[in-house]
């Protein structure tokens, strides 16, 4: 009898547990999609809202029943958009300037990695450090110095030795872009270095060693065995590199005020559809004073929508290889 009684006790302590662990893996699973519901809302419902405002009649803008569903579907919004921003040429330019930077980024920094990587010379940890720091240091401190070396762009005096003048002026052009991206010193250059450092390091030696038993050199080596062995690595850094480039105002604000880039003239949309917005829709001589502003900033929102358009569109494409090369590098956090 005392047998069956430790048995019925055992028995009832087991389902207790069993029952609570169930209870404990429900709790978890509605926390965990209570988590990611909300991580979506937030990161969603901001683009809902843009997709909203593009599709909605000036009609409905004082509307006050109306929150995201608009009563008045208009596509006239976008053609307005576009003409403002003059589209089409402005973003091939955009397109262009971004991939030959992420080209040329992405080959500096593999080289600059890969010599990090496999190298040792003297003073080769410091100038890693200086690499760090580059990462951790806000561009805005390094803005004034910059500025003023490519307002007086020479290379160790020869500019100023063969031509007599101060350096050459390369503000308002893509040079300095071009020329911080092919020397590894572009926008977010030391995480891509590091990124290729790490990539190279975690590569067998034994491959190398075989390619100069073979004849090889270091030049030959990199270009021929360990290059194509960084695939991962290199889809990491070019689409971080081509995002970051695309989305960029700093550099592009800094170097580049007055070209034909995305960012640039998405910072000066505002001011831009204010003026030719009333033309546009034909209000007469005394226009600017017809526009509305909630039209107005309607433009605004809808030139937003377009101007990430591409960069949505490219990640629907991308986004299985991101994750691979991401996993595959080994970039966390």
């Amino acid at each position: 009898m005392e047998s069956f009684n430790v048995r019925e006790d055992a028995s009832m302590v087991y389902r207790l547990q069993r029952t609570k662990n169930k209870s404990l893996e429900w709790l978890w699973s509605v926390v965990r999609y209570i988590l990611v519901i909300g991580i979506s809302f937030v990161i969603i419902y901001p683009l809902a809202r843009q997709i909203s405002t593009a599709v909605k009649d000036p009609a409905d803008i004082y509307n006050p029943t109306i929150y995201m569903v608009p009563v008045h579907f208009t596509l006239d919004n976008f053609r307005l958009a576009m003409e403002v921003l003059n589209y089409w040429p402005l973003l091939g330019n955009t397109l262009l300037f971004v991939t030959i930077t992420t080209l040329l980024q992405a080959a500096s920094c593999a080289l600059a990695g890969y010599g990090f990587a496999r190298f040792t010379f003297p003073g080769s940890n410091i100038l890693f450090t200086f690499v760090i720091l580059t990462i951790l240091i806000p561009m805005s401190t390094l803005m004034v110095p910059m500025y003023l070396h490519f307002r007086n762009f020479d290379i160790m005096g020869l500019v100023t030795l063969f031509s007599g003048k101060d350096g050459v002026n390369l503000l308002n052009t893509y040079w300095p872009s071009m020329i911080t991206s092919a020397t590894a010193n572009g926008l977010k250059s030391g995480l891509y270095i590091y990124i290729f450092r790490q990539f190279f390091r975690g590569l067998p030696k034994e491959i190398e060693e075989a390619a100069l038993i073979d004849g090889a050199g270091g030049f030959m080596t990199f270009f021929r065995i360990m290059l194509p062995n960084a695939i991962p690595a290199l889809v990491t850094v070019m689409l971080f590199a081509f995002v970051w480039q695309y989305n960029d105002t700093f550099y592009a604000s800094l170097f580049m005020s007055e070209s034909a880039l995305m960012s640039v003239k998405i910072a000066s949309l505002p001011a831009d559809a204010n003026q030719y917005l009333p033309s546009l829709l034909g209000l007469g001589a005394n226009a600017e004073m017809k526009a509305d502003p909630n039209h107005v900033a309607m433009i605004v929102d809808t030139g937003i929508l377009l101007a990430i358009a591409p960069l949505i569109v490219m990640y629907l494409f991308v986004q299985r290889y991101f994750v691979e090369s991401v996993e595959r590098t080994g970039v966390v956090g």
